[in-house]
């Protein structure tokens, strides 16, 4: 670094740590000095900044405008969303998604009769009779993140129990995504050093990600040291019931999560449903269970996460997205060796502040046309298995 640069550098680095420092007549003649000779950027007002954080794995950057619409709205999610972020975890999480990349379009094919989706390899490898039935698909960037499943960010708030349960430095740690949904936010936590693995059954996902470089390592996000590369690998199918998917996944992990998966009213609803929301989990509840126990490391946590709607009136009306209980009771984790931190806990007000701060109560054009405290709500189930 030529020392012209260095000065300025430990100066902004000051300004940055020092909230109380205003940039002196000096700092604006030295950065317009290094502007003047090519070397920096013209310099940006005091709220570019981002605030140094008190930890030894980050460091003070700058905030640079996304590359993309779909980029962009992300991080406009992210600040409006930072005041909720309590924990280093989140916040980190939230920083990161100033180094998500670009994703160019890509194609899939779909079988309009059964639904299912083909990437260019599986398409390859069915009879022609077969490929004639498919039809191609165009994936965007706005997928690839949002997939059918909304804003990634929105496991900010399962991120912050994790924090609150042991879990606010992720680096070095692994976990695993029961019904995952999108690779946004694997992405993100990978970026922090963790090694995630996402399980999901659904063959719009296995079209979607099936690019080498959508799975392996992930660059760390801005900010953060060198020395806890992460790494994100995809399971699709049905686990703990295919042999395959058991040998895929693998065991010895410190965090399970699961996002508006593991509902009763998927799972086991109280009534007969449309089979296309319910969740055949291929196994019993004993064997799903233990697959659980035996998947986490000893001191492992399992989270599990669900919004759902107000639930219908009316004796008979069930809605099972509603019915947002813990498939399993006390008992039968208890059963399996798991103990019991919280079961079928309200996370009501922490939900709809996240879901205005996402917007999830406007329309395309910003006016509001749903009123989150009467219909958005939330519960969670925490559970541990017991150190040794």
């Amino acid at each position: 670094m030529d020392p012209l640069r260095f000065i300025v550098s430990r100066r902004m680095l000051s300004t940055a740590k020092n909230k109380n420092r205003a940039l002196s007549a000096l700092d604006i003649l030295l950065v317009s000095l290094l502007w003047l000779t090519g070397c920096a950027a013209p310099l940006a007002p005091d709220s570019s900044m981002v605030r140094a954080s008190s930890s030894p794995d980050t460091v003070t950057t700058a905030r640079a405008p996304a590359a993309t619409p779909v980029l962009q709205r992300l991080a406009d999610e992210a600040a409006a969303l930072r005041p909720l972020a309590s924990s280093f975890l989140t916040q980190r999480f939230l920083d990161a998604t100033g180094s998500l990349p670009t994703i160019a379009p890509r194609a899939a094919f779909l079988n309009e009769v059964t639904r299912e989706y083909f990437s260019a390899a599986e398409k390859s490898a069915l009879p022609a009779t077969a490929q004639k039935k498919l039809t191609e698909v165009q994936f965007d960037e706005y997928r690839y993140y949002f997939t059918k499943s909304g804003s990634p960010l929105a496991y900010l708030r399962p991120l912050e129990l994790a924090a609150t349960n042991g879990f606010d430095n992720i680096a070095g740690k692994r976990i695993l995504d029961f019904g995952y949904g999108g690779i946004g936010h694997l992405r993100l936590l990978a970026s922090l050093g963790a090694h995630v693995t996402g399980i999901d059954p659904d063959s719009y996902l296995d079209a979607l990600y099936s690019s080498d470089r959508d799975q392996g390592a992930v660059p760390p996000a801005t900010g953060m040291r060198k020395g806890h590369p992460g790494t994100i690998a995809l399971a699709h199918g049905y686990w703990p019931k295919e042999p395959r998917m058991v040998a895929r996944v693998g065991q010895g992990y410190d965090l399970i999560l699961s996002k508006n998966t593991l509902k009763k009213g998927y799972v086991k609803p109280d009534r007969k449903i449309d089979k296309r929301l319910q969740i055949n989990l291929g196994v019993s509840d004993e064997s799903f269970l233990k697959a659980i126990h035996d998947a986490l490391n000893p001191g492992g946590k399992l989270i599990i996460y669900n919004l759902y709607p107000k639930p219908p009136a009316g004796k008979n009306a069930y809605d099972p997205q509603a019915d947002a209980r813990s498939p399993f009771s006390r008992e039968q984790y208890e059963k399996a060796g798991l103990q019991v931190l919280a079961i079928n806990a309200e996370d009501h007000t922490m939900a709809r502040r996240m879901g205005r701060a996402l917007k999830w109560d406007k329309n395309d054009a910003g006016d509001l046309n749903s009123d989150l405290e009467i219909s958005l709500f939330a519960m969670f189930t925490v559970a541990t298995r017991p150190a040794r």
